[in-house]
């Protein structure tokens, strides 16, 4: 799902760090409000599973690859504005030191999937998980939903992005000048492969997760945070 360089013409890529900006500030006033200093350090782990996790790709048929995020995990645990604050920095390293990612497109990435993804999630979960007891099938069972939603919601929302660029950026020819296809094939190809493939390795990822943590002193983290998190 990372965008590489070239794909998006430079006005769609101004557009959408615009549009992080605002959310950026947002997120790191949360984080300054409701964050623990002694919470921090997890955070940070947070943020390297997430780096982690999106460096193991899955070939897929199409001649591409797929996998997780993280962003669904770290939302729920932490919150949906201290995911944003995560998933930003494991972007942030993931272009500047292993090209996985355009720069010019930080901050259509950073849209995708340190916004669009975290929340998706976060909401999903807490509509489906709502009382249910940590480590209890339901739980397990709205992290695996809530990470396969957040992730396909995020890989349409990129497969736009793709699409409605010969739409509005060619040469004088007709040529397009950065991706060359348009919805009818960027939305099929971003969709068949995150709702086949990498759907699904999100969601055993975030359910395994929150099992593991149910018997872990997180899950107390978790709940302190949750009691005092003002998420709008």
């Amino acid at each position: 799902m990372h965008i590489p360089d070239g794909y998006l013409s430079p006005s769609t890529c101004l557009a959408l760090g615009a549009v992080m900006i605002p959310i950026w500030y947002r997120a790191s006033a949360k984080l300054k409000k409701d964050l623990d200093v002694k919470q921090v350090p997890l955070l940070s782990m947070g943020a390297v599973f997430c780096f982690l996790i999106m460096m193991f790709n899955v070939p897929i048929p199409n001649g591409t690859t797929a996998h997780a995020i993280g962003a669904t995990l770290v939302a729920i645990i932490f919150g949906p504005w201290a995911a944003v604050i995560a998933m930003s920095v494991a972007l942030a390293i993931q272009a500047l030191v292993f090209a996985d990612g355009g720069i010019l497109a930080f901050g259509a990435n950073a849209f995708n999937m340190a916004f669009i993804a975290p929340f998706v999630g976060y909401y999903v979960y807490k509509s489906i998980s709502k009382n249910a007891v940590p480590g209890s099938t339901r739980q397990l069972a709205a992290g695996a939903i809530a990470g396969y939603i957040a992730i396909n919601c995020a890989a349409f929302v990129a497969s736009i992005e793709f699409g409605i660029q010969p739409l509005f950026f060619t040469a004088a020819d007709g040529t397009p000048l950065y991706c060359p296809y348009g919805l009818d094939v960027a939305i099929p190809a971003m969709m068949v492969a995150h709702l086949t493939v990498a759907g699904f390795i999100e969601g055993i990822v975030t359910a395994a997760a929150l099992k593991f943590m149910a018997v872990q002193p997180v899950t107390m983290l978790q709940s302190q945070i949750n009691k005092k998190e003002g998420v709008v």
